[in-house]
């Protein structure tokens, strides 16, 4: 069943069928020749500038640099450079577009990050992704296990110049309970393609939380799912886009198991010609996937015109045995009421615009659990509005 409406069993009653481009047929593999070339008019890519990629897609982006990572890590951590034969790699998901198994097969370390069996970490730790530098290409692959009843919090920091594209999997043990914040605050040239596999094992938590600010063009693709019953897990997102800036993200939720919960929370606000943003978030409740409970949300602000957002939530529901499943979406720009209600109140226009924007994102800055990471960002939210003079 394809839904797209937000009251799902008014859809359900009206006997919506599943589509022939059901997300439970999404092609995946590791052999970057078992995708064809995309020309920009397939789904899954039309939405995306191609020239802009640097010929990320099509094979023609040759290595010409690498990522730097350092780590500034809790003690419990364990962290390794591996080989590409570690047997560990790849147990979070098997690529889905030909730019990620581009990456899967053109990177030659990658880092393994392991939070040990019942440890909770004494602080939260960042790792620090460096791109390979303007005019350079790289590619990566980073790796999150956390393993059985483990806490942490991770924030992995990518920043500099370059063409970078990579693979970073989360592998989530049973009854662990994770926050990952993944920030890509990327100098002006950058461009970032990156696939993100979320697993969560039995009673496991996830907290995954996308910041995305910088770089020329940053298309980032999580999908989550489920290996056992009781996994839950939150996808939170804050965006930004200026002029010129491409920011795109593809979220996938796949419930094939009975009992998880997801909640899905993207905000973004756009401003300057040609900021382009787009969001598309997929879930699918599978036939065996009973008592499942979903949500997810987009919203966009557009403080400028010139600037386009595209948002486009889709729900797919096998069976009719869930807790509950739904979905919204919206794009505007400042609420006049709001503004004329902190106005009659003495607050000057420029402020009041000010605190609307804080209010949209505020509901996304609180869930993040690192002080520092939410310091940054509201420092950076003034920074953008500081400069249209918002």
């Amino acid at each position: 069943m394809s839904v797209t409406e937000n009251n799902v069993s008014e859809a359900m009653r009206e006997g919506v069928v599943i589509p022939a481009t059901s997300r439970a047929e999404r092609f995946t593999s590791y052999d970057v020749e078992a995708f064809e070339v995309p020309g920009g008019r397939e789904e899954n890519w039309r939405f995306t500038p191609m020239k802009r990629l640097r010929g990320l897609h099509d094979g023609s982006a040759a290595a010409s640099g690498s990522a730097t990572v350092d780590a500034d890590a809790a003690p419990e951590l364990k962290i390794e450079q591996v080989g590409r034969d570690d047997e560990r790699l790849g147990a979070a998901g098997v690529p889905s577009d030909r730019i990620a198994a581009q990456a899967y097969s053109s990177f030659t370390e990658a880092t393994v990050i392991t939070v040990p069996k019942e440890t909770k970490t004494s602080k939260p730790s960042t790792v620090k992704i460096t791109g390979p530098g303007e005019g350079k290409v790289a590619y990566g692959h980073l790796q999150v296990r956390a393993e059985q009843f483990s806490e942490a919090v991770i924030v992995l920091d990518h920043v500099g110049s370059g063409t970078y594209a990579d693979n970073v999997e989360f592998v989530i043990g049973d009854s662990a309970n994770v926050t990952v914040v993944s920030v890509q605050d990327w100098a002006d040239d950058a461009v970032h393609v990156s696939e993100q596999h979320l697993k969560l094992g039995r009673d496991a938590t996830l907290k995954h939380i996308v910041i995305t600010l910088g770089g020329d063009l940053v298309r980032v693709s999580p999908t989550a799912t489920f290996a056992d019953k009781g996994g839950d897990v939150e996808m939170l997102g804050l965006y930004f886009a200026d002029e010129g800036q491409h920011q795109e993200h593809r979220l996938f939720v796949d419930h094939a198991v009975p009992n998880c919960k997801s909640r899905v929370m993207y905000k973004g606000a756009l401003q300057g010609d040609g900021a382009h943003t787009v969001w598309v978030g997929d879930v699918l409740i599978r036939a065996a996937a009973e008592a499942t409970d979903t949500y997810e949300l987009n919203r966009n602000l557009v403080l400028t015109p010139g600037a386009r957002a595209d948002s486009i939530p889709n729900l797919e529901i096998e069976t009719g045995e869930i807790e509950g499943a739904g979905h919204a979406s919206a794009t505007g720009r400042f609420d006049d009421e709001q503004l004329f209600y902190l106005q009659s109140r003495g607050i000057g226009e420029d402020a009041a615009r000010r605190l609307v924007v804080r209010g949209f994102f505020h509901e996304i800055l609180v869930k993040i659990g690192v002080p520092e990471v939410r310091e940054r960002l509201e420092a950076a939210i003034e920074a953008e509005l500081e400069a249209v003079g918002v």
